[in-house]
This record gives C-alpha cells, sequence and structure tokens, in this order.
C-alpha cells in the first residue's frame, strides 16, 4: 500500500471534520467574542504593548498578523484551520510511531469533531493557539527516533510562544529538557532547546519591564495563587505578618477559588487601587499559606482535577452553564463598555453580537457528542498513558507528561476551568 491510499481512512474523517467546521462557519453570523478577554486581546495587537494583568500578548501578536483583513470572521476561519492542522499533526505523529490508520485516526477524533474544541477555534481567544503550539512542539521534538539540535530549538521556540501565549505553558520547557536528559541525548539538543526557548521569554521579559517596571511574563501571578489559596486559608495557622494580614479570608464565600480574584467583598478587592497593583503582596501571603497548609492545597487541587473525569459535565463556578453542544440563539454584547467600541473602530467596523443562523444553527444543536467521550474516557486514556509510559525510555512518557501538567497546573496556580482539559 502507498501514497493516499495509506492514509485513506483518515482523509474521510478529515474532509467529515472540513465540511464539520463550515457548517459552523455558516450556522453563525460572526465569531464569538468574549467580555472582557477578547477586547483586551484585540485591543492589545492594535496598540502592541504588553498588559499588566492576565494575558501575555502571543495571541495578540496573532491577531495582529490578521489585523489587515479586519475581520473577526476571518480569525474564526484561521482558527478552524489551525484545529484541522492539529488532527493532521496527531495523525502524522502516531503513524510515524507505526500506530496503523485506523488507531491515529482514532486519536485525532476528539479534536476534531469534538463541539468544544469548535467553539474554542470559533472564538476569539487564547486557548486554540496554546493547543496548536503544544502539539506542534511535541511533534517537533517526536518525530524522529533520534532527536537533531534543529528539531530540539524547535520545539523550545514552540514551547516558549505556547508560554508567551499563556504563561501556564511555560513550564512544559522544563519538562521537554527533562525528558531529554533522560534519553540521554547529548547535552548539545537539551541547550539547543533551553537556549530557543529561554531568548524569546527573556525578550518579552524586558519589553514587560518597559511598560510595567518588572521583568515577568505578566502582572497576575500572584494574584492567581492567592485566589487559589482562599479556598482553604486559615491565617490562624498561617500566622502571616501584619502587612500580609489583610489579604486573610474575610468571611466572602463564592463557589470557586478563581471568582476571588473579581469578588468584590473579597479581601483583595477591599485594598486600595487596582487589584493587580497587589501581585507582589498576593503572591507573599499565598506561598505562606501553601506552606502552612500544604495537605489543604493538595486536597483542592485532587478535589478540582476530578471535575475532568465526572459522566456528567459540572458547572464550576455554577454561574457558568456547561454544555457539550452547540449553542443556538443570540447573545448581545455588553455595549456600554467604551472598549467595545473602541475595538471596534480600531480592528473591526463589524463587530456584534453572536446569532446562530438557520437552517445550519438547528442542525448544529442536534450535532451529538456524548459528554461520556470528555470525563470517563478522558480518565481511560490517562491510565493507559501512564501505564503505556511506564519505563525509562518509554516514548509514551513525554506527551503523557505534558498532558498532566496542562491539566493540573492551571488548577493549582488558579482553579479548574473545563477549557483549562482542552489541551491535556
Amino acid at each position: 500500500m502507498s501514497g493516499l491510499s495509506r492514509h485513506r481512512i483518515f482523509i474521510c474523517v478529515l474532509a467529515a471534520a472540513v465540511a464539520l467546521r463550515v457548517l459552523v462557519m455558516l450556522g453563525y453570523n460572526t465569531a464569538q467574542l468574549y467580555w472582557y478577554d477578547s477586547f483586551s486581546y484585540l485591543d492589545t495587537a492594535v496598540h502592541m504593548r504588553p498588559q499588566g494583568a492576565f494575558h501575555p500578548a502571543g495571541y495578540s501578536w496573532f491577531l495582529w498578523l490578521l489585523r489587515p483583513f479586519q475581520s473577526v470572521e476571518v480569525i474564526a476561519g484561521v482558527q478552524h484551520a489551525m484545529g484541522l492542522g492539529i488532527g493532521v499533526m496527531t495523525y502524522l505523529l502516531l503513524r510515524r510511531w507505526s500506530l496503523p490508520g485506523w488507531g491515529a485516526s482514532l486519536a485525532a477524533v476528539p479534536v476534531l469533531f469534538d463541539p468544544s474544541f469548535l467553539r474554542l477555534e470559533h472564538a476569539v481567544l487564547s486557548d486554540l493557539q496554546v493547543i496548536f503550539l503544544v502539539v506542534a512542539g511535541l511533534a517537533a521534538l517526536m518525530w524522529r527516533r533520534e532527536v537533531s539540535t534543529r528539531t530540539a530549538a524547535l520545539a523550545g521556540l514552540l514551547f516558549a510562544l505556547a508560554g508567551l501565549t499563556r504563561t501556564a505553558a511555560v513550564p512544559l520547557i522544563g519538562l521537554a529538557a527533562l525528558w531529554l536528559v533522560l534519553r540521554r541525548v547529548p547535552w548539545r539538543r537539551t541547550a539547543a532547546l533551553l537556549v530557543a526557548a529561554v531568548l524569546p521569554l527573556a525578550g518579552y521579559a524586558g519589553w514587560y519591564a518597559q511598560h510595567h517596571g518588572r521583568f515577568a511574563l505578566s502582572g497576575s501571578d500572584g494574584i492567581a495563587l492567592w485566589a487559589r489559596t482562599m479556598t482553604f486559608a486559615d491565617c490562624s495557622v498561617i500566622r502571616p505578618p501584619a502587612r500580609e494580614a489583610v489579604m486573610c479570608p474575610n468571611g466572602s464565600v463564592t463557589d470557586a477559588a478563581s471568582e476571588y480574584v473579581w469578588l468584590p467583598g473579597s479581601a483583595l478587592n477591599r485594598l486600595p487601587g487596582n487589584r493587580f497593583s497587589h501581585n507582589e503582596l498576593a503572591r507573599s501571603f499565598a506561598l505562606k499559606a501553601i506552606a502552612a497548609q500544604p495537605l489543604d492545597y493538595l486536597r483542592e487541587i485532587v478535589k478540582d482535577a476530578s471535575l475532568a473525569f465526572t459522566w456528567q459535565p459540572v458547572n464550576h463556578p455554577k454561574r457558568v452553564s456547561m454544555a457539550n453542544t452547540f449553542p443556538q440563539g443570540a447573545w448581545t454584547l455588553p455595549e456600554e463598555h467604551l472598549l467595545i467600541s473602541k475595538v471596534r473602530r480600531e480592528y473591526d467596523s463589524d463587530i456584534r453580537g453572536l446569532r446562530s443562523v438557520e437552517p445550519f444553527g438547528t442542525i448544529l444543536a442536534a450535532y451529538p457528542y456524548p459528554w461520556f467521550l470528555h470525563g470517563p474516557l478522558f480518565g481511560i486514556i490517562l491510565l493507559t498513558g501512564f501505564i503505556g509510559a511506564l519505563g525509562r525510555r518509554r516514548p509514551a512518557l513525554l506527551p503523557w507528561t505534558l498532558s498532566m501538567f496542562l491539566l493540573v497546573g492551571p488548577i493549582a496556580a488558579l482553579d479548574f476551568d473545563h477549557r483549562y482539559v482542552l489541551p491535556a
């Protein structure tokens, strides 16, 4: 068997995935925009300066490249193509490691057909770009049995770009370097990966310092970790110094750690000034809380991570309605926010609320994709991957380790979110 006939199963799968994405583009009148994140990314793309809060500028660079089209629909279309690219990379990498065509095609099914992935592709959010860059870095590193200096450097650059898109991906660089060390590859190749990754990160941190006076990738790491501790922190155990005692829980309670960042009555939001101006103070308190209550911290991580494996989706926080289908209806934008009109004026004058378009919206709403493939099966895949990764030289070790970190890392740093599970 030769040529395209070797890939006939995947070609059929890919054709169906293309058709589904065409249906999504026809089924909605525009790309999905979220307040506040989407408009923050677009505004950064226009003015090209690093934000001082949660989002590094990596995704905004991508939006800047597409700015000449002045269309968020073009952004969605390109991201749909990237989603197909993730499926293709997954398939080709597994075929490279001798998986049969049907098995490699099956492994690509989630990213090609899961509504959660397609909704990310259709949204002006950084998640899809992170997944694309991580999978590309993984494919580069694992394409050949023997890693070359060039592919190691390429992987390091791709992981760095993923980290500049979402800082949760930065530690993947260290994990990839450790994998090379365990495989006993020549040290120059590990060094190439690290240099190719560190240089863009350092350059970005220097750019950030010019604008915000701090050598960092974002200004929210302390705030995020503080919010994580609010679900268990006991200041009678922590005994923080007087300066940090203002960060102790004050009786305000919400149902998810991340909500404490925005809860008006939380200790953080009762302090004077912008919440992110207290990042250093929040980090210091959070580290003391974790050191004083490590088992409580671990318990919260395990509890939130378990939400990824439920038979039915769990709303977390409860104000969010989880669904594993395509939505149908109309959603307006909060026009009272001046940033929306600013972005509309500077990036795309046709920015508007999302609305499903008939008859395509009805067809998409009826599209079946069971949650079981998200939750229990996801757990089975991770368990199988762990078994396959046992042993010093097993190739599954790297993707399994990256997946576990992408699942647990965001929970340990802030909170669980169903979106954050998709890269894993």
